[in-house]
């Protein structure tokens, strides 16, 4: 009898086992799932991005979280005005969030706004010329240069933080967005 007992108590305790191990197994599948669900969903279709610095006031501030869409990068709709979310050509493992002033061959005015001499610049083809809102606070193009389209990550489409600034981002405060001449 003690035999049958052990045995049967080995019995449940596997039971017992495979069961937790189900359940185990279970869980890390909906994790992978659900985490291979939400790793497309932030590559491909947008991001929620805090923002900070002070190169984008008035129109972005230190600690304003943004939502940036992908899909206009891949559908090669970025344009004039909009403002993006790149990687930095200095850092790779920095973003930066600056606007677009030119596409591929619009010309730009390279100097900046205090500067008596303006000079100009082509924007290469396969490139973005970036600058930030606030002209006198920001390490934009006029720095680094055009940037390479692929380094684009997003577009910046609403600003969802703080609530009482909620919505779509308005215009260039700087006016220096190039019209092109088609």
């Amino acid at each position: 009898m003690k035999r049958c007992n052990d045995v049967c108590c080995v019995c449940v305790g596997g039971e017992m086992f495979r069961s937790a191990l189900g359940k185990t197994l279970g869980f890390v599948g909906y994790t992978i799932q659900y985490g291979c669900i939400a790793h497309c969903a932030f590559e491909y279709i947008g991001e929620f991005v805090a923002c900070s610095g002070p190169s984008m006031e008035p129109t972005i501030t230190s600690h304003d979280v943004v939502f940036s869409e992908r899909l206009s990068r891949h559908l090669c709709r970025i344009e004039n005005g909009d403002i993006v979310i790149a990687k930095s050509p200095f850092d790779p493992h920095m973003n930066v969030c600056k606007r677009v002033i030119g596409l591929e061959g619009d010309k730009v005015c390279t100097s900046g706004p205090s500067d008596i001499f303006k000079t100009h610049q082509y924007v290469p083809k396969g490139h973005v010329w970036l600058e930030g809102d606030n002209l006198r606070n920001s390490t934009d193009s006029r720095s680094y240069g055009p940037v390479p389209y692929a380094l684009i990550r997003g577009r910046v489409c609403l600003k969802l933080w703080p609530l009482h600034h909620v919505g779509a981002l308005n215009q260039s405060p700087t006016g220096r967005v190039v019209k092109r001449s088609d």
